[in-house]
């Protein structure tokens, strides 16, 4: 009974105390995943990253309550499984007490039916008073064995239930508190509103399509600048040769009308 206690209780020790430390791991690695939903949050649209934000805040919450459950487990849980070790080691030591006893009643025994064959009177009164004593030691220890297994085998069912108890209280503590923490986590990231960001996401794109429409613009404008004042210099040369050929053009008549008259004047002296 003992050993078998001992044997079970202590491979429930060894599982349980590797179920925590599996859950410390996890709680480490989503600490690593909050870490990054903020890094990653801190790069996007204002309602994707305010989703992300508060959805990485409810997750670190979880977590808040997984070190919880860790904590509890290795003091409600695996603590007890350890102090069996302790327990098993004093009823181990009754035992051997009770064994002890056993055997010296037995030795007893042996003389008594000895000397009886030889039938020395005295010795045999001696023997059955030490038979009595031995006799008696031996009842004492055996009932005193007997309470001692009767009250470990009570504190045994006691202490599991109370194990395996507080092992599914942990879990369900740890669970309520994460789904109602997951619920909300829920909500933040599913009340992210993309058509604004959306909207959001296409004005930071405008921008620089309008900047470049507006630099083909300017080169257009600019090319056009260029012609038309290259055109209104060659008009302004034009107009400035035109007036130039009509300055001339009306000083020559008069020196032919002039000429002309010269002509007439010499025509009638003849």
């Amino acid at each position: 009974m003992v050993t078998n206690v001992e044997k079970h209780f202590g491979e429930l020790c060894q599982l349980f105390g590797a179920y925590a430390r599996k859950t410390a791991r996890l709680r480490d690695k989503a600490d690593l995943l909050v870490k990054e939903m903020n890094v990653y949050g801190d790069t996007e649209t204002p309602n994707l990253r305010y989703g992300l934000k508060h959805f990485a805040d409810q997750l670190a919450k979880v977590q808040d309550y997984r070190q919880a459950q860790v904590e509890r487990l290795e003091a409600k849980v695996i603590e007890p499984l350890k102090s069996y070790g302790t327990i098993v080691k004093l009823k181990r030591e009754d035992l051997k007490a009770t064994l002890s006893a056993r055997s010296r009643e037995a030795k007893q025994m042996q003389q008594l039916e000895r000397m009886r064959q030889k039938n020395p009177s005295d010795r045999q009164i001696i023997a059955e008073s030490d038979l009595q004593r031995a006799t008696m030691d031996a009842t004492r220890t055996t009932q005193q064995l007997e309470e001692t297994i009767d009250d470990f085998e009570k504190r045994k069912i006691r202490d599991i239930k109370k194990i395996l108890g507080e092992f599914v209280t942990i879990e369900m503590a740890f669970h309520a508190k994460a789904l109602e923490v997951y619920t909300t986590a829920f909500h933040h990231i599913q009340n992210v509103k993309e058509d604004e960001d959306l909207q959001v996401f296409r004005s930071t794109l405008r921008p620089t399509d309008y900047q470049s429409r507006l630099e083909i613009v300017r080169a257009n404008s600019g090319s056009s600048l260029n012609r038309t004042g290259s055109i209104k210099t060659m008009s302004g040369t034009l107009q400035k040769k035109d007036l130039k050929i009509n300055s001339e053009s009306n000083r020559r008549p008069m020196q032919f009308h002039e000429n002309k008259s010269y002509m007439i004047c010499l025509s009638s002296s003849g």
